[in-house]
């Protein structure tokens, strides 16, 4: 399978605060082939960027794709991938490890930047992902 694209989200309400991750992957013909939300307690907007990536990734893998094109709107993220960037915080080298092991397991893939109003499926189910948070 290939040609399926993930776009992916974190939002922190605060920055550390209430956060949330979202992912929506497609088929080549831009039909939503999985869409997930997860509350992540409190954390800051760029580890909420990484966990939701790791979300979209994990799906993307048990849906049996080898093939995947990634967008997000976190330059930061996407310069850290493409290894343009140091990872220097901390708390975000684990997450980028763990990033960098999903990736390996797809046959190929690539990452790009995307300007927030092209992310807003994956920015919609962040923000769930914060509401579920916290009516929990």
């Amino acid at each position: 399978m290939s040609g399926w694209r993930l776009f992916t989200d974190g939002a922190s309400r605060g920055n550390p605060g209430p956060a949330g991750a979202g992912a929506a992957l497609f088929d080549a013909a831009g039909c939503e082939l999985a869409a997930r939300s997860l509350a992540l307690g409190h954390c800051t907007n760029n580890a909420a960027e990484y966990r939701a990536l790791l979300l979209g990734l994990q799906t993307a893998l048990e849906l049996g794709c080898a093939s995947l094109d990634i967008r997000l709107d976190s330059e930061l993220i996407v310069r850290q991938l493409q290894g343009r960037y140091k990872v220097k915080h901390e708390t975000l080298k684990p997450l980028f490890d763990e990033a960098q092991r999903l990736l390996a397991r797809l046959e190929c893939w690539s990452v790009a930047h995307v300007p927030r109003e092209q992310n807003k499926r994956a920015d919609q189910l962040a923000n769930q992902g914060i509401d579920k948070g916290n009516s929990a």
